[in-house]
């Protein structure tokens, strides 16, 4: 069986402000490597450069999305990855064209969310869009920037701060996290909430779905990720990190959960449960930028990490035969 070891493969640099939100294209074809968006109010689409320096970038930026009037927080990649979605403190989604770096569609209006947006994604079909906010709503919209449902019964009570679809088609599944320390499992054909999974003892930073739509993970202030059993809502097991947890996100192609945190990015293997790597950013500044955001390549064999001091951290993964 090959294992993973990392490699540190340089800075990607092109924000004014923290980066907040990495999404990475889920097609072979595209150009675009990784798309992030940052507190300076701008997404970049970055594009992969052929470099075989180790102080060159492998990415530049290829174009700035701008129009959102505070941070972005949130950020979601249309499968293929032709559309980015964000999401604002300034209390609107907006839906861009990559390709032209248009504002397709804003999401606001009286139907829309009264305070930040923390959140956002796509449904795997590309044809909704699930939102969370400092207003403690779950909102469901059209692409034409409808808002054709919020959540109302067995909602949220505080922040919810994160927002995500299952990949499963045929039941399609929302899953969401809140500072009420809870997470819940909603369906989107029914409009309706289907499990509450509580146990954490904090805010819930950050939920994701396994690639196979069949496990759930959960983490935040607690600096405890726990795993669900989506099927069932039930709780598997949980692994200790001992520091805030500020996402999570499965690895496409290895039976990985990996963390941004305070210090930097932790990598589990679910099989030992144990750390594979942490991987510590090296820094100039006094005090320790965190670590905000991360993204798998399509094909995992590299790791973006988005982080407090207005760099993109990239790593790649190489196989090591045991």
């Amino acid at each position: 069986m090959a294992e993973g070891s990392f490699t540190y493969d340089g800075q990607l640099k092109g924000h004014r402000e923290w980066v907040t939100a990495l999404a990475c294209p889920q097609v072979n074809d595209s150009s675009i490597k990784v798309v992030s968006a940052s507190r300076d109010k701008t997404i970049v689409a970055w594009k992969g450069v052929d470099s075989h320096d180790e102080d060159e970038p492998k990415a530049i930026p290829y174009r700035r999305l701008e129009g959102h009037a505070d941070f972005v927080e949130a950020l979601a990649l249309s499968n293929n990855a032709e559309f980015a979605l964000s999401g604002s403190w300034d209390r609107s989604l907006r839906l861009w064209n990559l390709k032209t770096g248009d504002c397709i569609t804003k999401f606001q209006g009286t139907q829309g969310h009264t305070k930040d947006v923390l959140s956002v994604a796509f449904s795997p079909d590309n044809r909704q869009i699930v939102s969370g906010g400092r207003d403690c709503k779950l909102k469901m919209w059209n692409v034409k920037g409808d808002c054709m449902y919020t959540m109302e019964k067995d909602a949220h009570t505080d922040w919810v701060t994160c927002v995500r679809f299952s990949p499963t088609l045929s039941a399609p599944l929302i899953v969401s996290g809140s500072c009420d320390n809870l997470v819940k499992v909603w369906s989107l054909s029914e409009f309706r909430c289907l499990a509450t999974m509580p146990g954490h003892k904090g805010s819930v930073n950050t939920v994701t779905v396994s690639p196979d739509g069949s496990l759930c993970a959960s983490a935040g202030k607690d600096g405890v990720a726990k795993l669900w059993d989506l099927s069932r809502s039930e709780h598997l097991y949980e692994l200790e990190c001992g520091e805030t947890i500020n996402q999570i996100a499965f690895s496409p192609n290895r039976y990985w959960l990996c963390a941004a945190t305070t210090s930097g990015v932790r990598v589990w293997d679910l099989e030992t449960k144990e750390l594979v790597s942490e991987l510590q950013p090296e820094s100039d500044l006094k005090s320790k930028p965190q670590c905000t955001s991360i993204a798998w390549s399509l094909d995992g064999s590299t790791l973006y990490s988005g982080f407090t001091d207005n760099t993109i951290r990239q790593w790649g993964v190489r196989d090591i035969v045991a």
